[in-house]
């Protein structure tokens, strides 16, 4: 049995200059897949809408532009308080807006559970243990 990081942030769908939608965006991070994170938003009258992307990704758009093709994430304004993330995909593009320490601490949380840059070596710890608890020989 593994844990998982999950979080809820208030972010902006932003529709045009004058108009933006609160929504309750689920994050997620776990570390069976250790490089990605999760983001879900509900749209009323839709089935809700998971975007996976890579947790170093997040992290460093929080301070500067990052990101090429469907997910760019950039921080928003001159005291990097916001955050913009724009997901582009064939059904069309969504730009979000958010508060940049939720999105801090939810990585915070995912750091603790698996500090950044030892994907593996943890992902090797998860396989080893999973190996002995099911009764398989050491070697």
């Amino acid at each position: 049995m593994h844990s998982t990081v999950q979080g809820h942030v208030v972010m902006n769908l932003v529709v045009s200059r004058e108009l933006s939608f609160r929504l309750v965006v689920d994050l997620e991070y776990d570390p069976t897949d250790p490089y990605a994170v999760r983001l879900t938003f509900h749209l009323p009258g839709d089935v809700p809408v998971s975007w996976v992307f890579g947790r170093e990704l997040l992290l460093d758009g929080i301070s500067r532009p990052t990101g090429e093709g469907d997910v760019r994430i950039r921080p928003v304004g001159e005291e990097l308080s916001e955050v913009g993330i724009l997901l582009c995909s064939p059904d069309g593009v969504a730009q979000l807006r958010c508060a940049a320490p939720p999105l801090a601490a939810f990585l915070a949380r995912a750091d603790r559970l698996v500090p950044m840059g030892r994907e593996l070596a943890e992902a090797a710890l998860e396989a080893k243990l999973a190996d002995i608890l099911s009764g398989g020989c050491i070697g």
